[in-house]
């Protein structure tokens, strides 16, 4: 019964939100304003002090939290010494004291609740990724049944543009599959019979027959749901600095009054030190520094969603960046074109890139769509004909008259006697590039490079970071060539290839922000020390899985927000100082009479000016010699 009672009063503390909030915000600071002109300017006869406006709207939510916080769960915070100077100011008349405390610690709640954010949809966008059904093969009839219904060695089949419903290994067919959900690969991948495939992943080209290994929550994708679900578990909040110390506070405010009414008899004097003793400063020191580098980052296309992900930066010593699509584009790019005649010499690359160009305009492969991009800067393409896709392998058409095979090398071995696993080629793949070979009937044979190229913005990533006292670290889902040779073009000296979500979870959680956004990267986000993600290609579920959003992509703001983070962290610790010193100036005046609890009480004002003006220099804060 004394329990269930003190609930529904929390309940009730807890009534209306945020809009309730700034109501009763607005018209406790008008009521204090007109107190404060009517005691010294208007002198008008009212049967209340408006004070009492302010006490009621914004000491109630107070003493209720003060109270039910005390009787469920013995939680000594700053409000209950804000109460007990507001009861006390009460007693023995001063309502615009009491009004004025109550306001300030009020102000300081609704902007430490403004700055951290309670969104967490992105769970929705993850089930839904979630495969809802498959095509399963019973004793030769397909049927189309539920994903969780899928038993273990039943056999499915995939078709273009399907999700695999389960993990499990090809047994019929080829394809290309698109892993970027799960391990962020920047291309598809090349499957046939014997190769294993992963749920949530997506069928690109030919149909298939698999054989189910891992079925319901065991699968890759149920695996994904239940990292994002646990990930923050561990993730630290920071507390405010006030219920931090509230506990010595309250008891050191309740001997220092009891002790000057003991000795002194005059309980206006103990009155007084409650009313100073309060934290208002304090409470206010944190959250405007907050709210102001928010403020900051927002104007330079960075979102803060964490309220405390800021102080959370300013302890970070490493940042970890996905690859694809964070620090590269994720779409491939044709660098490199070579062409031989048949005897293996050399020869002009020119009209052989054209002839494979046209024939690919057909193709809906990222491979033989990226080869057309890149060549539609050049001369026209030439008209196809008879074009024919290989699922898994490569491509077929006729262009001009002529028969144009491109694909992998164990599909091109079949059109041509010419050795195309050279040196040259070699060169290419260690440094991370996807390699598509083609031949052209009686003609030439050769190859094309595509990579995935660097953002321009970038390039200077890892010297700037290390000026702000941060590591930069490369976590992949890629090959260990590909990632190397981004890793050595940006010195960055901590890579690791290869990465499962896991994998990732794993390396981040030791005071690690990461950066990254794709789906894969979700857990990863979630569990840092703090997440960034890609706002622009960011996939919904990094978005928010994530602290911080680059809405532009632009990741040479990270530099400005690292520091910028330290720099708050600086300015809060210099509105402490300020506050606590204020505070025991104020003690001391309060315990020899100087003070009585309306000034006390502006006094407070004072103070809280103060801390929000040194905090607001934050909003135009930049290195020096940067835009």
């Amino acid at each position: 019964m004394y329990r269930k009672f003190f609930e529904k009063l929390e309940a009730l503390g807890e009534w209306g939100g945020t809009r309730r909030d700034i109501l009763f915000l607005v018209l406790g600071g008008l009521a204090l304003a007109f107190s404060l002109a009517n005691d010294y300017v208007l002198h008008l006869a009212l049967p209340f002090d408006s004070a009492w406006v302010a006490v009621v709207l914004c000491g109630t939510p107070i003493l209720i939290d003060a109270v039910t916080g005390l009787a469920l769960r013995f939680d000594i915070k700053a409000d209950v010494l804000v109460a007990m100077a507001l009861i006390a100011s009460l007693i023995i008349g001063e309502y615009f004291a009491a009004g004025e405390v109550a306001f300030i610690m009020q102000l300081g709640a609704f902007l430490e609740d403004w700055t951290v954010a309670r969104s967490r949809r992105g769970m929705e966008h993850l089930v839904k990724l979630s495969p809802q059904t498959a095509r399963v093969l019973r004793n030769g009839v397909e049927s189309v049944v539920n994903a969780k219904d899928v038993k273990l060695g039943d056999i499915c089949r995939v078709l273009p543009g399907e999700t695999i419903p389960v993990d499990g290994v090809i047994t019929a067919g080829r394809t290309s599959i698109n892993q970027a959900a799960l391990t962020g690969e920047s291309m598809p991948v090349d499957k046939a019979a014997g190769d294993e495939v992963l749920s949530g992943t997506v069928n690109r080209f030919g149909a298939f027959e698999m054989r189910a290994l891992k079925v319901g929550e065991e699968s890759s994708i149920q695996r994904m749901v239940r990292l994002v679900e646990s990930a923050d578990a561990g993730k630290a909040k920071i507390v405010g600095i006030a219920d931090r110390m509230a506990t010595w506070v309250v008891v050191t405010a309740l001997a220092a009054a009891g002790l000057t009414w003991f000795f002194t008899g005059e309980v206006i004097r103990a009155v007084t030190i409650l009313v100073v003793f309060c934290p208002c400063a304090l409470v206010l020191a944190t959250p405007t520094a907050i709210v102001a580098a928010i403020g900051n980052l927002t104007h330079r296309g960075i979102l803060v969603k964490e309220g405390d992900a800021l102080e959370r930066m300013a302890n970070v010593s490493k940042i970890a960046f996905d690859k694809t699509g964070t620090l590269t584009f994720g779409k491939p790019k044709v660098v490199h074109v070579a062409a031989f005649d048949s005897q293996g010499k050399a020869t002009d690359m020119t009209e052989f890139y054209r002839l494979v160009a046209s024939a690919e305009k057909n193709s809906e492969h990222p491979l033989g769509k990226a080869i057309v991009e890149s060549f539609s800067d050049r001369t026209p393409l030439l008209p196809s004909e008879n074009f024919q896709m290989y699922p898994g392998q490569g491509i077929e058409a006729i262009v001009v008259g002529k028969k144009v095979y491109a694909g992998n090398l164990e599909f091109i071995a079949n059109f041509t006697t010419a050795n195309l696993n050279i040196l040259e080629v070699k060169k290419f793949q260690q440094q991370g590039a996807t390699i598509t070979y083609a031949v052209v009937e009686n003609g030439p044979c050769g190859f094309i490079a595509l990579e995935d190229t660097l953002r321009d913005n970038v390039k200077n990533i890892a010297s700037e970071l290390r000026s702000a006292e941060m590591e930069p670290v490369l976590l992949s889902g890629d090959n260990l060539e590909s990632v190397r040779f981004i890793a050595n073009k940006l010195d960055i000296r901590e890579f690791k290839a290869a990465c499962t979500p896991e994998d990732k979870l794993s390396y981040v959680r030791n005071k690690t922000a990461m950066i990254g956004d794709g789906i894969n990267d979700a857990p990863a986000l979630k569990a840092s020390f703090v997440g960034i993600a890609m706002g622009g290609v960011g996939s919904d579920i990094a978005i928010e899985a994530a602290d911080i959003t680059l809405v532009h992509d632009d990741i040479a703001e990270i530099p400005h927000l690292v520091k910028l983070s330290k720099k708050m962290m600086q300015t809060i610790k210099r509105n402490i100082a300020f506050s606590m010193t204020l505070n025991f100036v104020a003690i001391a005046l309060a315990i020899s009479g100087v003070l009585n609890p309306v000034v006390g009480a502006l006094v407070h004002n004072a103070g809280s000016i103060v801390v929000i003006v040194n905090s607001s220099l934050l909003l135009k804060w930049r290195q020096k010699g940067k835009k």
